[in-house]
């Protein structure tokens, strides 16, 4: 009889170690399901040659440009040259005068340098404008918002974008004066 007591206890446990670990293998499962259906819905998508640049709309803290807010999608008809950069960056200071020296004459041919600053302090970018007499406009991505859209990294990083919203050019490093008004005539809108 205490044999068969036994017997049933220990087929009582295997049984009860069985329901244990299905149970815990049907939670890590669906986990590991969540996980990747949770990925899969987040934007991963990097914008690169050929994709449309996508839209956002940030303010614009230039003094001295007329426009309050840039949207991308309103310059839709113009060449569009998309700058990441920050006051701390050597590399981006480097080529901001030389964005401003183009960008009267390249304004009038239908391109509109957009400098999207990831500075954490508006007062740094409007000393830094100041320093330089910047004219183009100036948005300032306060919370990352068009950062994490492009999936920005090393800085500074420029979007070309053509008059139909496409990228046709992403380059990551500073760029020279002859570089930047080469990008700027692949991108200037055909006045025919």
């Amino acid at each position: 009889m205490r044999i068969e007591k036994a017997r049933e206890k220990k087929k009582d446990r295997k049984r009860n170690r069985l329901i244990f670990r299905t149970i815990i293998l049907a939670l890590l499962v669906a986990a590991v399901v969540f996980a990747l259906i949770t990925n899969a819905k987040k934007d991963n998508k990097i914008y690169k040659v050929g994709d449309k640049a996508p839209d956002f709309q940030l303010q614009q803290i230039n003094k001295n440009n007329d426009l309050e807010s840039i949207r991308l999608s309103d310059l839709k008809g113009k060449g569009v040259m998309l700058n990441f950069w920050a006051t701390y960056c050597k590399p981006c200071e480097k080529e901001m005068p030389y964005m401003e020296k183009l960008y009267p004459q390249y304004k009038d041919k239908g391109i509109e340098i957009i400098a999207v600053s990831l500075d954490a302090t508006e007062a740094v970018v409007h000393q830094f404008i100041d320093k330089y007499n910047l004219t183009f406009p100036i948005p300032h991505d306060t919370s990352n918002q068009v950062n994490d859209l492009y999936k920005i990294g090393p800085i500074p990083t420029t979007y070309f974008v053509n008059p139909e919203g496409i990228i046709v050019e992403k380059v990551e490093g500073a760029l020279t004066l002859e570089q930047l008004e080469g990008y700027l005539k692949q991108i200037q809108p055909d006045n025919d």
